[in-house]
């Protein structure tokens, strides 16, 4: 993924088949945090291999799994006292699908698939307390009542009773007033201000009784209360208040018991994301057609027919170029690949890197045949990009992400270097990237496993002086002066840039692609005119000299001066290669 963290074209988002909240967040850790444990490693891949071999179980699980609520989210609410009714429901749904999931798991041979088993607790306790407690479907709201289960509790059936004989009793009582009374319009309502009450019209308040208590007079009514009524108020609303307050503890009991299993809960959580995480693998291994990769201790990274796992299923429409990998701490331990823009050279080397991390997270990976060795660290520098907030400009962003992979970097590593030096001028660049490529290939504590795109060709000059140096460039073909990529990897370095090709192909006006090559021709040829200007470039007014390419030269003193303050034993391979090119200058 980009540094913006965009899910959509990522690894993450590419691999996720997760169902459940907490296996997306598992298979998100795994590929954050890839595996250096062999044996680990090779456990997952004997269960992905195992549940890949077998779609019928792999549908069997994620159907079981897919009502698997989030239950390390739920237990966190409930250890925090702040879980919901619902929350209780949806943990003991999720539970009651354990004891199915462990069956179809059950007959699983490979040894991790058997851990996970063994090690999911279906806490039946828990699920039995909450079934037996709760109702099948309680209110979001917890002071609305209606959360505990009927014959849960004694107490409280006989409460629910009175609550629900009451109802009875208005309807009797109203019927019994009428007819004491004879006013047919008479009835008995409630508010929670007044609470039970008799009320009548004005046109019948000469034909009510003695024993009835005036409450509340209103503009055509007046509402009255009776001592029958006054008691049954007294009970009723009294069990009602009961009913509420004894509902909630019996709740908080049954929470504070399911927070009491926190650690069970949380056990069987991570084994059923796991799980979950596996079946992904395997489900996208099988769709993808990846292979198992040897993974070893050595040090030779060896890829047949690998692919780009996120391009390959963006474009699935198009055959992805597969290419061939070889990387080892002898003779292939820096790559140096040339070639035009838009070959296919970043996508090369992101593939070998996410080849990699598959690889060492236990997955299967997008190739034909893989041997990865454990790498303690993936370092990469592609992309171009500013960080203004910080007053970073691009070149200064890249040399910093290039320093700390000069720092970090082992022989166990693997460096992916795309374009380094090209944020500045062509001579600074180039002896940049040559320092670069020396360091790591000649200080051996840094001698990483390199993949090194560039377009600085002089950089294949490496090759001829250092063994473990060799050159690759993308395979292209010329057609009616225009170029098809190939987007295959070929040993030996790109004889020409093809720059103008690409800018055709990235849409500028053909005026200024027949300029650019008509000035290219002088460039090659070394016609210049005056102030170093090609000849058919030349305008009303020539610009003035680069100070990098300056012809002015300075006293010989000066040169002496500055050599003389030079301390030879303390330059770093960089400083003494930015010193010639300063001295080239001054001659």
């Amino acid at each position: 993924t980009l540094s913006e963290g965009k899910r959509k074209g990522s690894l993450l988002g590419l691999m996720d088949r997760t169902v459940t909240a907490m296996g997306g967040r598992k298979l998100k850790q795994w590929i954050n945090y890839p595996l250096m444990d062999l044996k680990k490693i090779r456990g997952r891949q004997d269960a992905i291999q195992e549940l890949m071999e077998a779609p019928g179980l792999r549908l069997e699980i994620q159907t079981l799994l897919s009502g698997v609520y989030d239950l390390e989210r739920l237990n966190g609410r409930i250890s925090l006292a702040s879980a919901s009714a619902k929350d209780l429901a949806a943990l003991k749904a999720s539970l009651s699908r354990i004891p199915g999931i462990k069956e179809k798991v059950a007959g699983c041979s490979a040894p991790l698939l058997r851990d996970l088993d063994a090690g999911t607790d279906p806490l039946a306790d828990i699920c039995d307390l909450i079934e037996r407690a709760i109702v099948e479907d309680p209110p979001f709201v917890l002071r609305d009542g209606g959360i505990i289960a009927d014959g849960y509790n004694g107490e409280l059936d006989e409460l629910r009773s009175i609550s629900r004989e009451g109802k009875g009793f208005i309807a009797r009582l109203e019927a019994k007033e009428k007819g004491r009374t004879g006013i047919s319009s008479l009835k008995i309502r409630y508010n929670k201000v007044f609470g039970y009450y008799i009320e009548v019209t004005k046109a019948n308040v000469s034909a009510i009784p003695d024993d009835y208590i005036r409450r509340q007079t209103l503009a055509n009514a007046e509402r009255y209360i009776t001592p029958e009524l006054k008691e049954y108020e007294e009970k009723v609303l009294g069990a009602e208040d009961r009913i509420r307050d004894l509902e909630f503890s019996l709740f908080q009991e049954v929470r504070e018991a399911a927070a009491a299993q926190g650690e069970r809960i949380a056990r069987s959580a991570d084994r059923l994301a796991s799980l979950d995480v596996l079946v992904c693998l395997a489900e996208l291994a099988h769709d993808r057609c990846y292979c198992r990769p040897e993974v070893h201790d050595g040090s030779e990274l060896s890829i047949t027919e690998g692919r780009h796992p996120v391009i390959e299923a963006i474009h699935s429409s198009e055959r992805f170029v597969p290419n061939d990998t070889l990387l080892d701490n002898g003779e292939n331990q820096l790559i140096i690949i040339t070639g035009p823009n838009m070959a296919g050279k970043s996508t090369f080397m992101r593939q070998v890197a996410l080849i990699t991390l598959m690889a060492q997270m236990g997955s299967f990976v997008p190739a034909e045949k893989a041997s990865i060795p454990l790498v303690d660290r993936i370092f990469t520098r592609v992309g171009a990009s500013d960080n203004l907030a910080r007053g970073h400009s691009t070149f200064m962003v890249e040399m910093m992400e290039s320093a700390g992979i000069l720092r970090g970097a082992t022989a166990k590593s693997l460096v992916i270097l795309d374009e380094i030096g090209r944020g500045t001028s062509t001579f600074d660049g180039v002896s940049i990237a040559w320092a670069v490529a020396e360091f790591l290939h000649d200080n051996k504590l840094h001698a990483a496993k390199t993949l090194f795109a560039t377009h600085y060709h002089e950089l294949t000059e490496l090759a001829v002086t250092r063994s473990g140096i060799k050159n690759f460039n993308i395979a292209v073909r010329e057609w009616n002066e225009r170029i098809i990529f190939l987007r295959k990897i070929v040993p030996g370095g790109a004889s020409h840039s093809y720059g103008i090709q690409v800018a055709r192909l990235a849409g500028l006006p053909q005026m200024v692609i027949d300029r650019a090559k008509e000035i290219l021709a002088n460039l090659e040829k070394g016609e210049y005119g005056e102030g170093g200007v090609p000849r058919l470039a030349r305008g009303k007014k020539a610009p003035a000299p680069s100070p990098q390419l300056s012809l002015f030269g300075a006293p010989d003193d000066q040169i002496r001066e500055r050599l003389r303050n030079v301390e030879v034993a303390l330059l770093t391979p960089l400083e003494a290669l930015n010193l010639v090119d300063e001295l080239k200058r001054m001659i």
